[in-house]
């Protein structure tokens, strides 16, 4: 098949608009692109240095879903299906995968890392991990009128949230701390709550915040207008007038900053949890012993394995998610442009590609 992409060449530098030929192997399939999500990963990979696994030129974008146009021989199944491609493909046969750690899967494929990604009219990956989208156009399956561009976003900002909380010991009634209320961490509010926990957002964007104190935060705080220790005593005394002890505190890095992590891990307590969700390429200095002081957990959390991708599209469909107010769709022309307004914070939703037609 023939397919139109941009190519990223050169960090800084345009993406280059340009074609190529694609084979979809035995296990493999194209997937004609309904909407590519636009995370900070991909920023990172254009602005910050970050080393991408697959050599440049390379077609970004790992948040994608679209519709099956070429399967491979032992793929046939997937043909005219409409899914969604998680951004971690585990290979779902080596040791790891085999021990239950499909996240660190050495064979995985990323989109937009290990292999071209969604920046494109069509994109080839493995078949094996891809989800199923229902009928939209079923009023009883789709009941908000969702559309398949918008469900982009749960192959990495929604999906990621959802395995992290579900890894933690966050508990009905528990206290989650998101630190960082845009993309990952704005879906992780909604998602604790749905959870039954009670929920702080913290973020330095006031108008994120005021977003998220209607879907799902019970205290919000701008950390902007707040030092740490302002931070620090807020959620204590929330905490306390509640009577929610430390250790059932978690608290979830998704800012992916310097001093989003330092704050992150600064609200760690005595016997509580700590979620390294966001990434930054810088290094930050904390006390690691702090962990052992207080006895409490940190852990990292690397997307999302596959099987959990049906429940996380599950709780979209029903509204318990909500996407639609949190994303903006813009046309996968206008690449080279809407990477420049990320980096000027000039949009403050999901931006969701969607391929000219």
């Amino acid at each position: 098949m023939r397919l139109k992409s941009w190519s990223f060449e050169q960090p800084h530098q345009p993406m280059i608009w340009g074609e190529r030929e694609e084979v979809a192997g035995a296990t493999e399939v194209i997937v004609e692109v309904a909407g590519c999500g636009v995370c900070h990963t991909d920023l990172g990979f254009y602005y910050e240095g970050v080393p991408t696994r697959h050599p440049l030129p390379l077609t970004l974008g790992h948040e994608v879903s679209g519709q099956v146009v070429e399967a491979g021989d032992e793929a046939q199944r997937w043909l005219g299906r409409s899914v969604i491609v998680p951004a971690v493909m585990p290979c779902g046969s080596c040791e790891a995968c085999l021990d239950g750690r499909q996240s660190i899967c050495p064979r995985q494929i990323f989109p937009g890392n290990d292999v071209h990604g969604g920046f494109a009219t069509h994109v080839r990956v493995p078949s094996l991990g891809l989800c199923t989208v229902p009928n939209l156009d079923c009023d009883q399956i789709n009941p908000l009128g969702l559309k398949l561009e918008m469900l982009s976003v749960l192959a990495d900002a929604v999906s990621t949230a959802y395995q992290a909380i579900l890894r933690s010991p966050l508990e009905e009634a528990g206290l989650a701390i998101f630190v960082g209320a845009g993309g990952v961490g704005g879906f992780g509010v909604q998602i604790a709550a749905s959870r039954g926990a009670r929920v702080i957002a913290i973020d330095t964007d006031a108008a994120k915040l005021d977003v998220m104190a209607s879907h799902g935060a019970d205290l919000t705080l701008c950390a902007k207008d707040m030092d740490f220790r302002q931070i620090r005593g807020a959620v204590r005394e929330y905490a306390h007038a509640l009577d929610i002890p430390t250790w059932r505190q978690c608290v979830f890095e998704t800012s992916g900053t310097i001093h989003g992590q330092r704050t992150a891990f600064g609200l760690l307590a005595r016997g509580g949890y700590l979620s390294v969700v966001g990434y930054s390429p810088d290094k930050v200095s904390v006390r690691l012993a702090n962990l052992m002081a207080l006895d409490a957990t940190a852990q990292g959390n690397w997307g999302c394995v596959p099987e959990h991708y049906p429940a996380v599209l599950g709780l979209v469909l029903s509204g318990q998610i909500k996407v639609e107010p949190f994303v903006e769709y813009r046309p996968l022309s206008t690449v080279n442009e809407v990477f420049v307004a990320l980096k000027q914070h000039a949009i403050q939703k999901r931006v969701v590609l969607v391929p000219d037609r």
